[in-house]
């Protein structure tokens, strides 16, 4: 069977970045969606491949008290028990063993502070990193794609005046652990090729308090910078790694 263009891409990232090497201990940040849930397929089938490197791998999902919805299949469908077993049967016949954390992230908001986004993120990425330390994974794999790290970069400019954004890599100051983004190379286009193809059901946050108002518009910025050319997306990504100091303030 061939190797699919997101795999192919997949490869380049992990290749580029040496992102795995022999004896690691990966553990997927397994949301339900279709970036986290196509990255898992990409890291078990990488695993099973002759000559790749050999690695333990599993995934952890963050339950929160907040419902997602499924993209696909029927309409309006809640990620209920239903939902959440699909998923669970594609971990499975992947060989990847799918843990479940319950956090109610209300709960640990501190007085007089307002429930948001990335307070619910922060929550998730502390039990990853909690379970990661807990039962020795030294690397955690995260479904954040091309779009995903050039729509932080237009946000960070535009918001913070600064140039940065989600590095493939990224390596903890304080924690033995090592987040990698094996998606990087890939824009949503193509991982929604490749989730039709392989019939997966997803999930999007509908939760009440989320507030998306400033990555909608670094979303529409992109769109008009690159006309949606995964070329350009390409080429916006490569400067980031091709810097002249000489020609900066």
């Amino acid at each position: 069977m061939a190797n699919p263009p997101l795999y192919r891409a997949c490869d380049r990232a992990v290749s580029e970045y040496a992102m795995l090497r022999d004896g690691d201990a990966v553990l997927i940040g397994a949301s339900g969606g279709k970036d986290s849930t196509a990255l898992a397929g990409y890291l078990s089938s990488l695993l099973k491949r002759r000559g790749g490197p050999g690695f333990r791998l599993e995934a952890l999902h963050v339950r929160t008290e907040f419902e997602s919805r499924a993209e696909a299949s029927v309409p309006g469908e809640k990620l209920g028990a239903d939902s959440f077993r699909r998923i669970g049967g594609l971990f499975s016949a992947w060989g990847i063993p799918l843990h479940v954390a319950d956090v109610s992230v209300l709960d640990r908001l501190k007085p007089g502070r307002k429930m948001s986004c990335w307070w619910c993120s922060t929550q998730r990425r502390t039990e990853l990193n909690n379970f990661a330390l807990k039962h020795g994974f030294n690397k955690i794999a995260l479904g954040h794609h091309l779009d995903d790290i050039l729509e932080t970069l237009l946000m960070n400019a535009f918001g913070k005046g600064e140039l940065s954004t989600m590095p493939p890599v990224l390596h903890y100051e304080k924690y033995p652990v090592c987040v990698i983004r094996p998606l990087c190379f890939c824009d949503t286009e193509m991982i929604i090729r490749h989730t039709k193809a392989g019939g997966y059901s997803s999930s999007v946050c509908t939760c009440a308090y989320q507030d998306n108002s400033f990555r909608k518009e670094a979303r529409k910025k992109l769109a008009a910078l690159t006309c949606g050319s995964y070329r350009e997306k390409l080429m916006l990504f490569e400067s980031l790694r091709n810097i002249k100091n000489g020609y900066l303030p």
